[in-house]
């Protein structure tokens, strides 16, 4: 037997007053949050849901994430945790894809009413008639409210009423499907990956294994749990060590900063622009800098150096890159401690993780490349839910290819160059965007920069950046154009530039580049 809620349930039993989890004054130690789970658990089981069976969960972060998350791990079903921006459209085209038997589904705000959307979702998805039409449960906005505002509808705390606190945890095997990670469907629909329970716990144990111990740590979760990078560094990984998790339900800069001083914050983990938000905050408005932060850690997307830099100075501490993707649990490789770490880098492959580059035809590229990643290891997915032919296109003999093109020094450390499919080709030429970036960010008026490939006649593609400038600089885009002519080869300088007051990112806060092309 092995089930992921361990992680849970042995803090709970050697601590189980600790705070586990905090939300503004609420404080929930964690025998309650256990105890919660437990609940759900035999709300599930009363329901005839149990292992091998999907339940899906629309949350953002808030104490209902973790306690439904372990309850459905409890009575031994597959967690499929969806994202909050979600339409109905796309809400019923995940329940069908996963096959869920329920969802578990945040009332939301009447700026984003997730729980209307969720049940228009679920009731297209689930048509009234079937034996399951009914498993669709309100987490509502006020607290332990039992009245719920959609006709015929169970708000969680009514369905929990009566349930016992105690449930004997499901015998679930190590490569049971623990949890249903849907990819972000850049291409085509989106796709689920399957991770087991052994894929989620190891990769919680490693990232344990990563972070020094600060004795009482404190992780700021502002990454959102539904994604694979905030449930397996921050609440997974947290919950094993006996953390307190401080619930950011919607990111923003000087709230985060006033956290992390108020809660006495040891570790911070984000995504670049996150970083990039707070030095904004910092420099423009005089936030003040947290004393307690002991870790940071970075990941989701290549992190700018001038970004990297003005932090360490600026925050007194350094940012350790590492990287991953929903199909490996997250982590597979980490500027790791015991060994120095390398600005750029996203350090070197985990525990029990082999990574090497390869070409198109799967041929290991030997020596600084470049190639694409693949990996293997105990963090690698069990493949595409239902998709058998696109599990085929991306795994062969246990390797896992990412998409991600990265170069390797002579020390074993790899440097991402770019997603391969970004990759820019101008008149024959290979220009990666990321490295354009870069130069981009060293221009003292510019704060942050995306690049993307833009349809051109003769050219094929031309390169296109768009650029946030810093408060108060001035400067016209040809001014930059004619900067960049002077910085880069012809070949890769941006003849066209757009300034932008703010970027359209994901949930998690990644630039989305599809949607400036």
């Amino acid at each position: 037997m092995l089930n992921l809620s361990v992680v849970l349930e042995d803090s709970a039993r050697e601590h189980p007053d600790r705070t586990a989890v905090v939300l503004g004054d609420m404080r929930m130690s964690y025998s309650l949050i256990d105890t919660l789970a437990n609940q759900v658990a035999n709300l599930l089981a009363s329901r005839g849901i149990g292992r091998g069976d999907k339940v899906a969960l629309a949350c953002p972060n808030l104490p209902y994430f973790p306690f439904v998350y372990f309850g459905i791990l409890k009575a031994g079903a597959a967690v499929v945790p969806l994202n909050v921006l979600l339409q109905p459209r796309e809400i019923a085209y995940h329940l069908r894809d996963s096959q869920a038997k329920a969802l578990f589904c945040f009332e939301g705000t009447p700026e984003l009413p997730l729980g209307e959307r969720g049940h228009a979702g679920f009731r297209e998805a689930v048509p009234d008639g079937d034996p399951h039409a009914g498993d669709f449960f309100l987490l509502p906005a006020t607290p332990l409210a039992t009245e719920s505002p959609i006709a015929g509808v169970l708000t969680l705390w009514a369905a929990l009423d009566g349930m016992a606190g105690t449930f004997e945890t499901a015998a679930t095997a190590p490569d049971d499907t623990a949890v249903i990670l849907y990819t972000s469907g850049t291409t085509g629909q989106p796709k689920g990956a399957e991770l087991s329970h052994m894929n989620m716990l190891m990769n919680a144990v490693v990232s344990d294994e990563m972070f020094p111990r600060a004795g009482d740590d404190v992780f700021l979760a502002t990454l959102p749990l539904f994604h694979s990078f905030g449930q397996t560094v921050i609440m997974n990984n947290g919950f094993r060590r006996r953390a307190t998790l401080v619930l950011v339900p919607r990111f923003e800069p000087a709230a985060a900063l006033r956290l992390m001083r108020e809660e006495r914050v040891t570790l911070f983990a984000g995504v670049p622009t996150m970083y990039w938000s707070m030095l904004t905050s910092v420099h423009a408005d005089g936030a003040e800098v947290p004393s307690t932060l002991a870790t940071a850690v970075s990941g989701g997307a290549s992190l700018p150096l001038e970004v990297l830099k003005d932090f360490e100075k600026t925050f007194g501490v350094p940012i350790s890159e590492g990287y991953g993707l929903s199909e490996t649990s997250p982590v597979a490789s980490f500027n790791q401690p015991g060994r120095p770490a390398k600005a750029g880098s996203i350090g070197t492959p985990v525990w029990g993780v082999e990574m090497k580059l390869v070409d198109a035809a799967w041929n290991t590229v030997e020596g600084e490349g470049p190639g694409e990643i693949a990996i293997k290891g105990h963090n690698i997915m069990k493949g595409y839910l239902g998709r058998p032919e696109a599990t085929t296109e991306v795994m062969k003999d246990g390797w896992f290819r990412t998409g991600d093109i990265a170069t390797r020094d002579a020390d074993g450390y790899y440097f991402i160059v770019d997603r391969a499919k970004d990759m820019i080709i101008r008149g024959g030429f290979n220009v990666y965007p990321r490295e354009v970036e870069e130069v981009l960010m060293t221009h003292e008026a510019v704060s942050l920069a995306a690049v993307v490939g833009v349809p051109h006649e003769s050219h094929g593609e031309e390169i296109k950046a768009y650029v946030i400038l810093k408060p108060g600089a001035a400067l016209t885009e040809q001014e930059l154009v004619d900067w960049c002519k002077g910085t880069m080869a012809a070949y890769k300088y941006p003849r066209l530039v757009e300034f932008r007051e703010s970027f359209p990112m994901t949930a998690s806060g990644k630039i989305l580049k599809r949607e400036l092309r």
